[in-house]
């Protein structure tokens, strides 16, 4: 989906109340499109942990206007994967990134972590 109104609509139609109910919550996603106006803005909140922090945002769960309780957790899985297609985890996005060599200054070649040599316990 390509607007946060579609998310709300959706999310309205699976859990009763107004669009107005899930608007926020649906906007916090993608509030990262103020950083990089593409597709790529979603690394930074459309994963299993970027879903777990709406929880911390807008807490556990929210009222909607027909007074139902509707975990923000259920309504961060579906954005995620009305966008995505599935939930993917962090890492699966960190593995995309390249590393340019100013990302790798305080880490030179040999030191713990960029080795796979040194993280055996040969």
């Amino acid at each position: 989906m390509s607007h946060c109104h579609y998310h709300a609509l959706s999310s309205m139609r699976r859990w009763g109340g107004k669009p107005d109910d899930y608007i926020a919550l649906h906007q916090w996603f993608d509030e990262s499109k103020k950083i990089i106006a593409d597709p790529r803005h979603r690394a930074l909140r459309h994963h299993a942990e970027g879903i777990f922090l709406a929880e911390t945002v807008f807490g556990v769960i929210i009222r909607n206007s027909d007074g139902r309780a509707v975990p923000v957790r259920l309504i961060g899985e579906m954005h995620v994967t009305e966008d995505l297609g599935r939930i993917p985890s962090f890492a699966d996005w960190a593995r995309l990134i390249q590393p340019m060599p100013w990302v790798l200054r305080g880490n030179p070649a040999g030191s713990p972590g960029l080795d796979p040599k040194l993280g055996s316990m040969e």
